[in-house]
């Protein structure tokens, strides 16, 4: 029987809505099943489950099988990888749901990670104006980031995640157990985003992630749990003062600016959204230690524990010019000027265009091309 901690629920509360994340130690067993968990909260009796081909032979058949006892289902299988995070496979999912009839009462159930997720919250946005949709993240990364606070999209050839809509699930459920079949190097990516939190809320994580990495890499369920569950609760807290990122949501984003120039440059899927951050995190330090908020000793520490996680910790070498113009793509360029977050110290970030441009260009210099 699953424990209290992977039984543990909590809240995400937005102008939209509220829905639960439920954090479960087992939801592939019979009695606590992943049918079982989210059957509550789908609408209507439609439900489109989209996956991808390398989940779909993992999870897809239990979920299916069980949720048509009850509802109307159907499958959507895309191809896995962040180059297919595109209008491609967002029509995929719309001739699926097209080809069924299916109306506004249907539900859209994301099973899989990251991509699966945004993509499949980005047709329910705009299906019909809005239809209901539910996560069930089944790597690291999604789970204690991407699906959590409603950002959904797709990328573009010039820039990342530059067209999407906020929209909200109607809960999230991150199933441990799910974590026994991710590959190692998923795995890291995912650790990427916990170091994130840990980086610009809270250094006291930071010190358990020093403690814990090694256990978790191992894929201690227990210490992951606690992870996933600490970040969840961080987000959440976040995503209540800021649903639409006018403010304190763009911390969240720390590593990022540098990091989508990474995967873009690099042409999407070759370098995984969490090693991109990983390196994106590490120039934002260096870009802190530089104006003089972080110390050297500061900067190490961050490359310590990006180490211990197994990541990247320099970018591949991009010419500074063709980095300063993927930049100028970034959702948070304002008025035509570049704003980063940074780290006043770890554990307090802050969104700046204050700096100056010269040292960002030593930053970028390090590894140009």
């Amino acid at each position: 029987m699953a424990t209290s901690l992977f039984h543990d629920s909590l809240t995400v509360r937005t102008q939209s809505h509220d829905y639960p994340i439920i954090i479960t130690e087992d939801a592939t067993s019979k009695d606590s099943s992943m049918a079982k968990q989210v059957a509550p909260y789908i609408k209507g009796c439609q439900v489109l489950i989209v996956t991808n081909d390398t989940v779909a032979p993992l999870y897809l058949q239990a979920l299916e099988d069980e949720l048509a006892e009850q509802f109307t289902v159907k499958v959507c299988v895309l191809p896995d990888g962040e180059q297919y995070k595109n209008q491609t496979s967002i029509d995929q999912i719309y001739d699926a749901l097209m080809a069924e009839h299916f109306n506004r009462d249907v539900t859209l159930i994301a099973l899989g990670g990251g991509v699966v997720g945004d993509m499949t919250g980005f047709a329910a946005a705009s299906f019909m104006r809005g239809v209901n949709f539910i996560q069930i993240p089944t790597t690291l990364l999604s789970q204690v980031d991407s699906s959590v606070g409603g950002k959904t999209g797709i990328n573009h050839a010039q820039g990342k995640n530059m067209i999407g809509a906020f929209w909200q699930p109607q809960m999230v459920l991150a199933d441990m157990s799910t974590l026994k079949t991710l590959p190692a190097r998923e795995l890291s990516a995912g650790v990427a985003e916990i170091i994130k939190y840990a980086l610009i809320m809270d250094e006291a994580f930071l010190t358990w992630l020093e403690e814990n990495l090694t256990a978790m890499m191992a894929l201690d369920l227990a210490v992951l749990g606690e992870a996933v569950k600490r970040c969840c609760q961080y987000k959440a807290d976040v995503v209540a003062q800021d649903e639409r990122e006018s403010g304190v949501r763009a911390l969240l984003n720390f590593g990022h600016t540098f990091g989508h120039v990474i995967e873009t440059h690099q042409g999407y899927g070759n370098w995984l959204h969490g090693e991109a951050v990983a390196a994106g995190m590490m120039q934002a330090a260096k870009l802190s230690q530089k104006i003089g908020w972080l110390t050297l000793d500061e900067v190490e520490r961050i490359e310590r524990v990006l180490m211990l996680g197994n990541l990247p910790t320099k970018p591949p070498a991009i010419d500074v010019q063709t980095a300063l113009d993927l930049m100028g793509h970034d959702k948070k360029v304002k008025h035509g000027q570049i704003r980063l977050i940074l780290l006043k110290s770890i554990g307090s970030a802050v969104v700046t265009n204050d700096f100056d441009n010269d040292l960002l260009l030593e930053v970028l210099s390090q590894h140009s091309a």
